[in-house]
């Protein structure tokens, strides 16, 4: 395990256009003026431009569409623009789309992984000792459904549930195979759920403040008592740049908010918080739940343990859930262009007219 710290140069984002992606160069692009950054996404529904719009005429800002699983394109680019660092955030992220499409996400989440690592091999062959590095973000996921007690831990075995957290663990155990067979130099992070700003609309957190918004059902899976640990955006992509920057070669991180609730508990605070922005009679949105149906394979919880990721880095979450929860309910609301470009797929007719389908 080496603590050498890197300096990145030339950073590929993968997938910078999706929601942790995008959040992740709203915060560095301006930080590192000296820094390249490329993003690579292929703008699938998730993927939008708008979300980069601050950053986007900043010299040290590009982006490419291009697909991760398209091994001539990538490759022309790692090698065209000496990339020197990838973070690897594109991926198929969402459990019911996996339910119904697992081969999709077998493509993005397990090919497209594996050929940029392939590409990186080849790329940096030779390269100086700490000059380059390969950032892959997963998912606590990967490590399946936790009972009341314990949490997950750097060391937890994996035990996925779901195509997509199937997907994610071979993902990892490719990027862990190329560091101890090639000597790639890698790191890991697993994070918990993510909310704030940009998140796509099908998401738990900001479908229920649009619906709430809109004075619409809020489907609420089961009885609503499955538990997630809830990491804001902005805590998740700080904890990024320290382990990109000084995280040790072919160590893992375990990255989660200290913020652990059953689902039914966020949507609750998610409606009183829109009911008091709005300024409507309390227990207005309350009244708008609706239980459904669980889906299949729904793990019941997930809380991490980030004790080694503070004792190793400093690093620790800044935002405490009500308060990073009432600044995500006033982003949707203050952004209401943002979501119904989003929510209507608008945005996409601009960028095949842009980029091309």
């Amino acid at each position: 395990m080496s603590h050498r710290t890197h300096t990145p140069r030339v950073v590929l984002v993968t997938g910078g256009a999706g929601f942790i992606g995008s959040n992740f160069l709203l915060r560095v692009v301006p930080n590192h003026p000296d820094v390249e950054f490329i993003n690579v996404d292929a703008l699938t529904y998730a993927g939008n431009l708008l979300n980069l719009t601050s950053v986007e005429s900043r010299p040290n800002y590009s982006f490419v569409r291009a697909d991760i699983a398209d091994h001539d394109a990538i490759a022309e680019l790692v090698e065209a623009r000496g990339v020197t660092t990838i973070v690897h955030f594109a991926a198929e992220s969402h459990v019911d789309r996996s339910i119904l499409d697992p081969l999709g996400f077998v493509r993005t989440n397990v090919m497209g992984t594996a050929n940029l690592l392939d590409i990186a091999r080849r790329a940096w062959a030779g390269a100086e000792p700490g000059s380059r590095r390969f950032y892959h973000v997963s998912t606590d996921e990967v490590f399946g459904t936790l009972g009341e007690d314990g949490y997950f831990v750097e060391s937890t075995p994996y035990d996925p549930r779901s195509p997509y957290s199937a997907s994610k663990a071979a993902s990892d155990h490719l990027v862990r195979a190329y560091h101890h067979t090639f000597g790639l130099p890698v790191v890991l992070s697993n994070c918990t759920n993510n909310y704030g700003p940009y998140q796509f609309p099908e998401k738990l957190i900001p479908l229920m403040i649009r619906n709430a918004v809109a004075r619409r059902p809020l489907p609420v899976y089961g009885k609503g008592d499955n538990v997630r640990d809830w990491l804001h955006v902005a805590d998740h992509c700080e904890a990024i740049e320290t382990i990109l920057l000084h995280g040790a070669e072919g160590e893992t991180y375990c990255i989660g908010g200290d913020a652990e609730r059953p689902n039914l508990d966020i949507v609750h605070l998610i409606a009183d918080l829109v009911d008091e922005r709005l300024a409507r009679e309390a227990g207005t949105s309350r009244d708008l739940i609706e239980f459904v149906t669980d889906r299949p394979g729904h793990d019941f919880r997930y809380a991490m343990d980030c004790s080694y990721l503070k004792e190793q880095l400093g690093w620790a979450p800044r935002h405490t859930l009500e308060e990073g929860l009432r600044e995500t309910v006033n982003w949707y609301i203050d952004n209401p262009d943002w979501l119904e470009a989003v929510a209507d797929a608008s945005y996409q007719a601009y960028y095949e007219q842009q980029y091309g389908s």
